[in-house]
């Protein structure tokens, strides 16, 4: 019986013209039919190279929300690096802040698979992209020939514990935050640990290092400057700048790229629920930069521990989802299943922040039916458990 095949091996055969072709062929395959595929190319192709073709398939198919199908499917990926990959969206921004910042040679330690060295090369820098992995070093050094960018980029294996960057104009540090029992949360159990990227970071004139948005702030260095990115609405990462500007703390809202810069204000008000509901997007929240959402709004806050604004007044702002409200009514659930039936909702949006109750299961009780919707926010309003009824509002 032949021995097993490495996996570096097998990736390499995906490089030949025989892997490329049959790569190429497995664009629009359906995983649910593997087994037939399998069985099909089988009679073709050596039965290692199909087992490699078909799992660089699915990992093609599932990096397209990350990377967009032009790319995804030029690329190649190992199943962690399709995991801690950044998406394309984020790593641009992050990629021509750099490059506003006069960076030209940076080096990117934990490069993985070489998605976030791709998007600085395409600014324009030359990056010398590290990684430990042997196979995720090849990957990475596949990815930047297959998008034309092996001239920017130098893929070099080693620990990046033993890489002298200090001819570099600026480092990024992507540490794994991943391990075989799933994410971590402790920063200092990051690969390598959190301690030693900033010692790092704070080596070289400039340096970004991609953390998990859930940090707590109290273990965010005093001379970093903190972004929170979402995109799309969805908070990806936080990232911690040093050599920018100390202390700040800043939400970034992608694809408009608005930007949200901490002022230190107190925490608003309290106020009755009015007119319009302001939700903060996750950024503004994970950065604690509600109160100047509220402030630019004129709002104040429905509970002291419950990131919605309410006003009087519609104003536009791109911190935050607006929502006309129309009733305020303590939660019940009686009630609230009379009035989606007498108003004839069929489509409810069900919201949730500081409720019990879930938002599926609720779904499920109400029996939505008819040609009407709404927006159901579950909440507290001053510490009494509420309801909100209300309709987006679309803001120019």
């Amino acid at each position: 019986m032949p021995a097993p095949i490495s996996p570096t091996d097998a990736f390499t055969a995906l490089l030949t013209d025989e892997g490329r072709a049959l790569l190429d062929g497995l664009r629009d395959y359906d995983p649910s039919q593997e087994l037939a595929t399998a069985t099909r190319l089988r009679r073709e192709h050596p039965a290692d190279l199909v087992s490699a073709a078909l799992g660089q398939a699915r990992l093609r198919q599932r990096a397209v929300a990350k990377f967009g199908a032009e790319d995804a499917y030029r690329m190649f990926f190992t199943p962690h690096g399709v995991e801690q990959a950044t998406r394309a969206s984020v790593a641009l921004h992050r990629a021509r802040r750099f490059s506003a910042l006069g960076v030209r040679r940076l080096a990117d330690l934990c490069c993985g698979n070489g998605g976030d060295a791709i998007a600085l090369a395409r600014a324009g820098i030359s990056v010398l992209a590290v990684d430990r992995d042997p196979l995720t070093c090849e990957v990475a050094r596949a990815n930047a020939e297959a998008l034309g960018l092996a001239d920017l980029i130098e893929v070099r294996c080693a620990d990046v514990a033993e890489v002298d960057a200090s001819s570099y104009d600026a480092l990024f540090v992507d540490p794994a935050r991943r391990g075989g029992r799933g994410r971590i949360f402790d920063p200092e159990a990051y690969s390598p640990p959190l301690s030693w990227a900033v010692q790092a970071a704070r080596s070289a004139p400039r340096a970004a290092l991609k953390i998990a948005p859930g940090v707590p702030h109290e273990a965010i260095p005093d001379d970093a400057e903190a972004e929170w990115i979402s995109d799309g609405g969805d908070v990806k990462e936080a990232v911690l700048w040093f050599g920018t500007q100390p202390g700040t703390r800043r939400a970034t809202l992608l694809p408009g790229g608005a930007s949200l810069v901490g002022r230190g204000l107190p925490d608003p008000a309290v106020r009755p629920v009015g007119r319009y509901l302001y939700e903060p997007d996750g950024a503004v929240i994970r950065a604690h930069l509600v109160a100047e959402v509220a402030e630019e709004l004129d709002g104040g806050l429905i509970d002291e521990t419950i990131a919605y604004v309410t006003s009087d007044e519609l104003r536009g702002t791109a911190y935050a989802a607006a929502y006309e409200v129309t009733d305020v009514l303590p939660f019940n659930l009686k009630r609230l299943k009379a009035i989606v039936r007498e108003r004839g909702i069929g489509v409810a949006v069900i919201k949730k922040r500081g409720s019990a109750v879930e938002p599926e299961e609720l779904r499920r009780k109400l029996k939505l039916g008819g040609p009407n919707s709404c927006v159901i926010v579950l909440t507290r309003v001053a510490g009494a458990p509420t309801m909100l009824l209300g309709q987006p509002v679309t803001q120019g």
